[in-house]
């Protein structure tokens, strides 16, 4: 996750009054959300604790959405799939292929802690894409986004002879898997998880794995 409050402020600034009220109500709304799907889980909240929550009437939250799932899918686009278009950003960035992708390495992990609040959210989603279609579709985007923008950093490396010629699909399967495997061990265990050791090594021993060597 890549900041996606200042992405929306930026655009909230760029639209009419009407539609600046329109923008700023649902974050309101999803931002109350956040707090109450986080604490209470999706199955347990109830539409009265958004509106607890929110400071809004239930009418109003009605007004921009029409049930719980809408709220729910309209987060899970928030959470997971606006991060994205910051994350892009990194391609584009000047820098060699290993700067950039130990860079978006460094933005990971800045964002698992920073967002330590909405872990649980994030295994709800995951949980609730066991059970839904719709949902396990909307996170497998997520991941092809994600993992495309991991691609097209390796490949980068590759062209420039900084790394092997490995998969460029596979190496990018095996970043994300490394930090999604250290989230869910920092969920479960956070007391026992030193982060700055437990996701550098890791990350140098992958990096190392794929750098080119010299003949």
């Amino acid at each position: 996750m890549f900041g996606y409050k200042v992405i929306a402020d930026r655009l909230v600034s760029l639209v009419s009054p009407k539609e600046k009220l329109e923008q700023e109500r649902r974050q309101q709304i999803l931002d109350a959300a956040e707090t109450v799907f986080s604490k209470q889980g999706f199955n347990d909240a109830r539409m009265d604790d958004l509106v607890a929550e929110s400071g809004l009437s239930k009418g109003a939250i009605y007004w921009y959405y029409k049930s719980k799932d809408a709220i729910i899918m309209a987060l899970f686009d928030r959470v997971f799939l606006t991060e994205m278009k910051a994350a892009e950003a990194i391609i584009d960035a000047d820098g060699t292929a290993e700067e950039n992708l130990r860079i978006f390495s460094q933005a990971a992990v800045a964002d698992i802690r920073h967002f330590e609040r909405l872990m649980s959210l994030g295994y709800e989603f995951i949980a609730l894409a066991s059970r839904r279609e719709e949902v396990r579709e909307k996170l497998q985007g997520y991941y092809k986004m994600y993992r495309e923008i991991l691609i097209r950093i390796i490949e980068q490396g590759i062209t420039e002879e900084e790394f092997d010629n490995v998969d460029p699909q596979n190496t990018a399967m095996a970043f994300i898997g490394l930090y999604e495997g250290i989230a869910l061990l920092w969920f479960i265990d956070p007391l026992g998880l030193e982060w700055d050791k437990l996701t550098e090594t890791p990350f140098d021993m992958l990096l190392d794995s794929i750098r080119k060597k010299e003949s």
